[in-house]
Parts: C-alpha cells; structure tokens; sequence
C-alpha cells in the first residue's frame, strides 16, 4: 500500500492529510522498508481500529509502534507479554493505602493512546482475554466500575508466527476485534543494506530523538483526519461489491469459518480510510482490493486438508478477489 498525491479535494490537499505525510516520512527516519506496516497503522488510527503485526523477530515491529506514537505525539506504553503476565498487570489493579486505609486503583499500562502488546500470543488465554473490553468498550471495568480510556486509543500488538515455540494462537473473538493484520516481512537486500548503514553510523533504535525522529503532527490533526474520513462517501455498488467478496469467504471450499458482518464493517471502514489516504472523498473498488487482505485474513480459518495442500489464507483471499466480479 502505497499513497497517491492528494489531487481530487475541492481546495486541494487537506491540512491533516498533509500532516499524516509528514507522519510517514518522519518514521522512515528510525524504519526502514516496511511502507505498508506504516500506512496500515495509519489506517487504523484512522477508522479507530486495533492492528496485529505479525513477523519473526526482529524486524522492527516495536521500532514502529514507537516511532509512530513519537511522530504523532501521542502516549504509549509498551508490556511485554510473557506466560506469568496477570490481567491486573494490564488493566489496573485495587491497592490498598495504610495511610487512608483505603482501596484506591492504579491505572495499567493500558490506559495511553497506543498500547504496544509485545508479543501477545506468548501469555495464555486468560490475560489475553483481559484486553477484550479495553478494545471493544475503550473502557476496563474493575471493582464495578467502569474507567473510560484516552481518545484515541488503540492496540498495536505483536506476535511472532504460531509455529514458534512458547506461542498461544489468540481465541476467534479476540482475533475479531483487531481491524488489520499486518505481516513484516524480512527486508530486501538494499533496505537491509540502509539499515546497518544507519547503525555504522551511530543510529540507535532506543534513543528516537537521537534519530531525528520528532514530533510533527498531534491528537487533533488525527481528530480531524478522522472526521474527514466519516464523510468519505461509497456508492450502492461498491458496498455491494464489499459484501459479496465478504460473503465469498463464507462459502470457500479452503475455509471452515468466513468473515462475519463485523469484518464486513471493517473492510467499508478501511477503505474509506484508504480512500481518503489516497487523496479522494469517495471510496473505488480498487480501494476494497487493497485491503481485503490485511483486513480479512486473521477473521478466517483454513480447512484442514487445505492447510496440508499448503493452501494459504492469503491466496484463497486473492482467489476471491480474482472471481467476484468487480463493479464498473
């Protein structure tokens, strides 16, 4: 995924599109050659969604959460998930005050705008689930009562591939409730080479500031980019288009479980998002292409006898894309 010039907004380019650019080149500062990781985090912030960043270790997952909420100026807090990790130590607990004799709450990590959850899949289910109202309600319950999270607030959570050791595949309903899933992959031979340049010449992934990486966007240009994505239109056809490669996933022979109607909201909601990314107020099939697959893939599941043809999730996605008839 890559973004066009804004040409088609009445008075040229938005202000906050601009600055969402901006966003983009400042984190190529500290990351490089993962374009389409950046610009799907963007999207979720956008659509007020929670990403999964798939990829083994050590491509630059954490590096780009970061980098993100340093560009944006936005809160984050980083909890590194581990098999002994309690829900208390994500969402806040009630500690007891000798000097008031009195139970008070301390917020968890998870009370910022990006929280970064390292490595989810490597603590069980239990403190997994504890995420489950935090992304869905933007709110934790505890002791009866309800505490509202910051706006915005999002999930940007790692995992590295199922088939590593120590893993824990995360439950359908938790997997629902992420927008996206996003794959790094290992970067090409001159973005490797870019990399250690950096490095030989003093770059250090912990130190941000170090690295040139600065603020220049706030909460309100993303408060405003996101209001201008609400009003990016879709016409009857491509929703109709967007429910029928949806329905696809349903009734494909390589899946036992299709997309259901929240991924069906999600796919129109990223794709506005990209829509508006790419400079336009309307929403174009070619939108619903590029994101059916980061959008769908983690709320399907393969059959058994496709997983041992070495059937891919993304390639009965792309099949599907290749057999819906695409409106005109």
């Amino acid at each position: 995924m890559t973004t066009t010039p804004s040409t088609e907004f009445p008075g040229g380019p938005h202000p906050a599109l601009e600055a969402l650019n901006r966003v983009r080149a400042e984190v190529g500062k500290a990351v490089v050659g993962q374009d389409s990781a950046v610009t799907g985090l963007l999207i979720a912030l956008l659509a007020g969604g929670h990403v999964l960043l798939e990829g083994v270790p050590g491509v630059a997952k954490t590096l780009l959460v970061r980098s993100l909420s340093a560009a944006l100026s936005l809160d984050t807090k980083r909890v590194q998930f581990t098999p002994d990790l309690m829900p208390g130590d994500i969402t806040g607990s009630l500690v007891y005050d000798a000097h008031t004799s009195e139970f008070t709450f301390r917020e968890g990590p998870v009370f910022t705008n990006i929280l970064l959850a390292d490595e989810i899949n490597r603590t069980p289910p239990k403190t997994q689930a504890s995420l489950l109202e935090a992304m869905e309600e933007r709110q934790v319950s505890v002791d009866g009562i309800s505490r509202a999270l910051p706006d915005p607030f999002i999930v940007a959570a790692t995992q590295n591939p199922v088939e590593y050791e120590g893993t824990y595949a995360l439950p359908e309903a938790q997997l629902d409730r992420f927008l996206l899933k996003l794959t790094m992959q290992l970067p090409e031979r001159h973005d490797e080479i870019e990399i250690i340049r950096r490095h030989a010449t003093g770059f250090n992934p912990r130190d941000l500031a170090g690295a040139g990486v600065t603020p220049v966007a706030s909460a309100d240009d993303l408060a405003a980019a996101k209001a201008a994505v609400a009003a990016v239109g879709a016409a009857p056809e491509v929703l109709a288009y967007i429910v029928d490669v949806v329905r696809a996933t349903r009734t494909a022979p390589s899946f036992q479980l299709g997309v259901s109607p929240r991924g069906t909201t999600a796919l129109l909601n990223t794709s506005r998002a990209w829509a508006w990314l790419c400079g336009r107020n309307y929403v174009i099939p070619d939108d619903v292409k590029a994101l059916t697959v980061p959008c769908l893939r983690h709320r399907v599941s393969l059959r058994a006898e496709a997983q041992m043809d070495g059937v891919s999730v993304d390639d009965v996605l792309y099949g599907i894309l290749a057999t819906v008839p695409v409106p005109r």
